[in-house]
């Protein structure tokens, strides 16, 4: 079944909320504009999360998943500070790396190709890098642009597709990929296809508001990006900048479904996109670890 989806960028709400959200930082006085705009998109939270399943194979127990998101390099992020987020996910030492998209944030006007590139590829990770796209990486042309660079760097693009990590006892989980739900065409029956249903499986998708659909399929947990954790928020009120598909679920970890038979977790990203602030939305790293 392939996944409904809005095909249009509702541009002009967006707007209006980041115009909302620096009024906002405005009216707080000149401690909260520096604040937003210097000190926080600099901080770095590490969050940690265990997965506990059945279907988690036993010789799976402590693998180590590192997610990024949503770098959106080119604005207000750059190579300087990526470099030193690969050497912090580095230091972590994951079994497996996971990036949810929004690599750039304008794929047609990204000067420094040559120079991500070696850095992406040191990323190092033994059971795998993977990624998805998100719909910056559709955007200004760039889904090819996109692939090239990932894959050069040794990431295995999902689009619409899965991906088992075996170990060497033949025990085994599913990545299941899907395509960015505003520029793209996610499909999840594609991408599941000749996947055990009895087997564990972990979604990416780069849009969290997908998971009431995801939900429907016999998966057990969502990873995602896009919401920047509302990339600025305020006590009482809550997340004042969201994005098309990513204002329901914006950042943590959430039950979903039924039987809260999935678990989606959102990741607040590393970069700024329209505005460039962030307040009481820090950049995040997630560490998975999983258990059986």
């Amino acid at each position: 079944m392939v996944i409904n989806m809005v095909k249009q960028m509702t541009r002009r709400r967006f707007v209006k909320g980041a115009f909302g959200a620096f009024l906002t930082l405005f009216g707080i006085g000149s401690g909260g504009y520096v604040y937003a705009k210097q000190i926080e998109p600099s901080l770095l939270d590490i969050n940690t999360q265990e997965v506990q399943h059945p279907f988690i194979p036993k010789s799976f127990e402590g693998i180590k998943i590192v997610q990024f998101s949503d770098t959106h390099l080119g604005f207000q992020y750059n190579l300087r500070q990526f470099k030193k987020l690969v050497k912090k996910i580095n230091e972590l030492r994951p079994d497996v790396i996971l990036f949810t998209g929004d690599l750039m944030d304008r794929p047609n006007k990204f000067t420094e190709i040559n120079n991500l590139v070696p850095l992406l590829q040191q990323l190092h990770a033994p059971l795998g890098k993977y990624c998805i796209y998100g719909n910056h990486d559709h955007g200004g042309y760039g889904s090819n642009l996109y692939r090239n660079i990932m894959e050069t760097a040794n990431f295995d693009l999902l689009l619409n597709e899965s991906k088992a990590i075996k170990l060497r006892d033949g025990s085994h989980i599913y990545l299941v990929g899907i395509d960015d739900a505003m520029l793209g065409r996610p499909n999840m029956a594609l991408a599941l296809k000749g996947v055990p249903v009895n087997s564990f499986k972990i979604v990416l998708s780069h849009a969290p508001d997908l998971a009431e659909t995801i939900s429907q399929y016999p998966v057990q947990w969502q990873l995602s990006g896009h919401s920047h954790g509302g990339q600025v928020k305020l006590p009482f009120i809550g997340a004042l900048v969201t994005p098309p598909f990513g204002r329901k679920y914006t950042e943590g970890l959430y039950r979903i479904g039924q039987d809260q038979q999935l678990s989606l977790y959102v990741n607040r990203g590393i970069g700024t996109t329209r505005l460039p602030f962030r307040f009481l939305a820090k950049p995040e790293l997630t560490v998975f670890t999983l258990k059986t």
